[in-house]
């Protein structure tokens, strides 16, 4: 018992045992350890579901719980979100939103701004207001505690006990302690939110007020969209207001993730996220994971559970680049998503739903690797559901001069420089490049070529590696009979040699084209170049399939 002489805050013993801060002060002392743990995890995290999926094994040492979660009260929509969940939720852990009568909206302010932490018993009916805070179906002991109560947007903690354990006192000044770390995580949470909505806005105000302008920012602008490009932005206009899968067609570098985000700033999801995921990028072993997420403990370093890209996506457009890398086992769970709308994370159980639209690109003949066994019919049949090829940057010289002019002054931007406009000769000599690096080379090149130059010229021969003098190869003449002798022997076209010689190949492989025994290792060539090569010239390898 209590000295009767001791003073805590001007207060006796016996007014002690009655005032909530008292038993506050000494959960705090009592469990000062755990409590910087919690305080150091919420910390660490700026969003809020990151950090919970560490403090609740934190918080298990110390509590018999078998999940916990924070949610917010929506005053506005008359409902409460679920934000963030720690340890094996179950069924009820995945509803993330559910209504409360706007009547009441005042009295669960009230009880945030009371603070105390109160107790919903297993297999009684919870509280009022605790009915609204506490989703149904909830098997256990349930600590509820208000996070915020002066914010803009205040919570809840909800401890949920294990079955056959039972919250007791003790519990309960843990909890009380607990608020405080849990009330900073959800601040700093709302707050990201908010400057996530202000960006978005100032971003939708800056395009609209160059729009009024006639202009676009420079990252958004699509070069030959009334010339090279025009067909492609006739295709698009068709397709941006459904949601039927696009898949996208070209080289390297052509600027397939520039045309994924012109469907998607076109398209009705525009105010969600376009996340772009390169599927060639990912090791095999970590390409369900970072599509699908994963729960703590699926695997060995999964210390927290993970959203994945499609959850990432939800209510936008996700650009799966380089599909045609996809395992084919991840194909398998790519079609399933795709054809139910719902996955589950590595390691879940729960099935998740998201709303999705699909935008994949390839530079690879997938339709071919269908005949190879190399991709999914049925995937393939999925994702091609409206496809659009991007030419090459060969195939639209016209274009050149423009994407020169607009790199030029994108590279004085980037690099402080003054704006130079490519010369006659500068563009002389891009016209007489190949590029095989398609836009992206070219880009590359006139930022090396305004680095290199004086402030008043381009650099663009220094930057190709010719001479400044170089000028397109010049076109031979027809062959003409020599004077006073026979007919020069007539030199078939290039192309036509070209022709001749990768069908003769592919007629020894039987229309293989990868492969060990395929065409490409034939003619020792990069299979994506043979395809490349067997577009432009239309080969068709169909007809040298031995039937």
């Amino acid at each position: 018992m209590l000295s009767q002489s001791v003073k805590y805050n001007g207060l006796s013993p016996s007014h002690l045992l009655h005032d909530p801060c008292y038993f506050q002060v000494l959960a705090v002392d009592r469990y000062r350890d755990v409590l910087l743990e919690v305080w150091r995890e919420a910390c660490r995290h700026i969003e809020i579901a990151e950090s919970t999926a560490t403090i609740d094994r934190i918080i298990a040492r110390h509590l018999p719980i078998s999940a916990l979660l924070v949610r917010r009260i929506d005053l506005e929509r008359s409902s409460v979100e679920t934000v963030a969940t720690g340890g094996a939720p179950a069924a009820w852990a995945e509803v993330t939103r559910n209504e409360h009568p706007s009547s009441d909206g005042n009295s669960l302010i009230r009880w945030c701004r009371r603070g105390e932490v109160d107790l919903a018993a297993r297999g009684e009916s919870p509280p009022y207001p605790l009915r609204y805070l506490v989703p149904k179906g909830v098997d256990g002991d349930v600590l509820a505690g208000p996070l915020g109560p002066s914010t803009a947007a205040p919570g809840v903690l909800l401890l949920v006990a294990k079955h056959a354990d039972r919250f007791t006192e003790q519990h309960r000044e843990l909890a009380r302690a607990l608020l405080d770390p849990f009330s900073a995580a959800l601040a700093n949470d709302h707050q990201l939110r908010e400057l996530a909505k202000l960006r978005e806005a100032a971003e939708a105000q800056n395009r609209s007020l160059l729009s009024k302008l006639g202009r676009r920012r420079l990252d958004d602008t699509i070069v030959g969209a009334e010339s090279g490009l025009k067909a492609v932005m006739e295709r698009i206009e068709l397709v941006v207001d459904s949601d039927v899968p696009v898949l996208i067609f070209g080289e390297t570098g052509t600027g397939k993730e520039l045309i994924a985000r012109a469907i998607h700033s076109r398209s009705p999801r525009r105010k969600g996220p376009v996340i772009r995921v390169n599927c060639g990028a990912i090791p095999p072993e970590l390409i369900d994971s970072e599509l699908f997420g994963h729960q703590r403990g699926a695997f060995t370093g999964a210390a927290e559970t993970r959203r994945g890209w499609f959850e990432r996506a939800d209510g936008g457009t996700l650009f799966l680049d380089e599909i045609g890398e996809l395992p084919p086992a991840v194909q398998v769970r790519l079609l399933r998503v795709l054809q139910d709308g719902c996955l589950q994370r590595v390691g879940g159980e729960q099935m998740i739903h998201v709303d999705v639209r699909i935008v994949a690109a390839t530079n690879r003949d997938l339709s071919a690797m269908v005949a190879e066994g190399l991709f999914r019919e049925d995937l393939w049949y999925r994702i091609a559901v409206f496809p659009i090829v991007l030419p090459p940057l060969r195939e639209r010289q016209e274009d050149i001069p423009t994407l020169a002019e607009h790199f030029a002054r994108r590279a004085a931007i980037r690099f402080g420089l003054a704006e130079v406009a490519p010369s006659e000769g500068d563009l002389q000599i891009l016209k007489s490049y190949p590029w095989p690096g398609n836009v992206r080379e070219l880009g590359a090149v006139i930022d090396r070529a305004a680095i290199l130059g004086d402030g008043q010229t381009l650099q663009v021969a220094a930057a190709l590696g010719v001479a400044p003098t170089a000028k397109p190869a010049p076109v031979p003449p027809p062959p003409q009979t020599r004077p006073g002798g026979p007919a020069a022997t007539a030199m078939p076209p290039l192309d036509a040699a070209i022709r001749q010689h990768i069908e003769s190949a592919l007629e020894q492989t039987g229309g293989r084209v990868e492969g060990p025994r395929g065409a490409a290792v034939l003619l020792d060539i990069n299979p994506h170049t043979l395809r490349s090569k067997m577009r432009k010239l239309k080969i068709d390898w169909k007809k040298f399939r031995p039937q």
